[in-house]
C-alpha cells in the first residue's frame, strides 16, 4: 500500500484546505445576504449548507479567497466598481422608464457585437453579469474564439465596434481588471 504523502491527485491538502474554506466563507456570506437574518437557527443552518457546498466544490478548481478583497488596492477597486455599476443601473433604469413613459421618443433597440478584453471564465462572467444588470445591455451570446460578445441592447449606440464597447463592456472590463489575474490581452 502505497504511503499516503499528503496530496490528493497531485494538489497538496493544504491548498485543498484554503480551497474549502474560501468556498464556505463565500457560501456563508450569499447565505447571510439571502437571508438577511442572524438567528441562531440561521446562523447554524448557513453553516451545515455552507460546509456541504464547499465539500462538495473544493475539488473543481481555485477560488478566489474572499480574504483577498482585505488589499487595500483591491478593496478601493470593488468600491468602485459597485458604485459605478450601481450608478449605471440607476441611470439605465430611469432612461428605460422614461422611455415607457414618453413613447414618442425613437426606439432605437436592436443587436450589437462589441469586442471584449477578457478571456477567462471569471473575467466573462463577471462582465456578462455585471453588463446584463444593467438594463440597457443584455449578453446574449459570446464568441470566446474571436473575443467578441454579443447584446441586445434597448438603444443601440452609434460608431463602429470599438467605440459601441467604449460605451457597453469596456467600463466594466476596465473596473473587473484588478479582480482578474492576467486576463486582459
Amino acid at each position: 500500500m502505497p504511503a499516503d504523502d499528503g496530496s490528493d491527485r497531485g494538489v497538496p491538502r493544504l491548498r485543498i484546505v484554503r480551497r474549502a474554506l474560501a468556498l464556505f466563507v463565500w457560501a456563508y456570506c450569499v447565505w447571510l445576504l439571502l437571508t438577511w437574518t442572524v438567528a441562531t437557527e440561521q446562523l447554524i443552518t448557513a453553516a451545515v449548507v455552507s460546509s456541504v457546498v464547499a465539500a462538495a466544490l473544493c475539488a473543481f478548481d481555485e477560488v478566489a479567497p474572499p480574504w483577498r478583497l482585505l488589499n487595500p488596492r483591491l478593496l478601493l477597486a470593488g468600491i468602485r466598481l459597485l458604485l459605478e455599476s450601481l450608478a449605471r443601473i440607476v441611470r439605465a433604469n430611469l432612461e428605460l422608464a422614461w422611455r415607457i413613459w414618453a413613447p414618442h421618443r425613437p426606439l432605437r433597440s436592436g443587436m450589437l457585437i462589441v469586442p471584449t478584453q477578457m478571456r477567462s471564465d471569471g473575467g466573462l462572467g463577471g462582465v456578462g453579469i455585471i453588463t446584463s444588470l444593467i438594463v440597457d445591455n443584455q449578453i446574449v451570446d459570446l464568441d470566446r474564439e474571436n473575443h467578441l460578445l454579443q447584446y441586445h441592447a434597448v438603444a443601440v449606440p452609434e460608431g463602429d465596434r470599438d467605440e459601441r464597447a467604449q460605451s457597453v463592456n469596456a467600463p466594466v472590463e476596465r473596473m473587473l481588471a484588478p479582480f482578474v489575474r492576467g486576463d486582459r490581452s
